[in-house]
């Protein structure tokens, strides 16, 4: 079940155009407040299993946090609800985003 693709974050704008993807931020608000990527979806872990409604199954979803971790565990719950999910390998802390 963990055999989710790895993007690097750096890379995150060219899988997204590739794969006709969108960006899931799963921070929390008060990360959002500092820096986020342009056109994303939020949506907090914590609030993930009562938002899928929110989420589009017919597009890819790459799911960024802070250091990926996060992410990972999202694109994983995603994964087994039938989403496809990539994780952002480093987060918001690779791209230099976050501390």
């Amino acid at each position: 079940m963990s055999d989710i693709e790895q993007v690097p974050a750096k890379d995150w704008e060219t899988w997204v155009d590739e794969n006709d993807a969108v960006v899931l931020d799963v921070r929390n608000p008060d990360e959002w407040a500092a820096a986020i990527l342009p056109g994303v979806q939020k949506v907090a872990l914590p609030d993930l299993p009562t938002s899928l409604d929110t989420l589009d199954k017919d597009r890819s979803l790459l799911v960024i946090c802070r250091s990926g971790s996060r992410s990972q565990q999202a694109a994983i719950f995603l994964q087994s609800q039938g989403y496809t999910a990539a994780n952002a390998a480093g987060g918001m802390k690779a791209l230099g985003l976050q501390d």
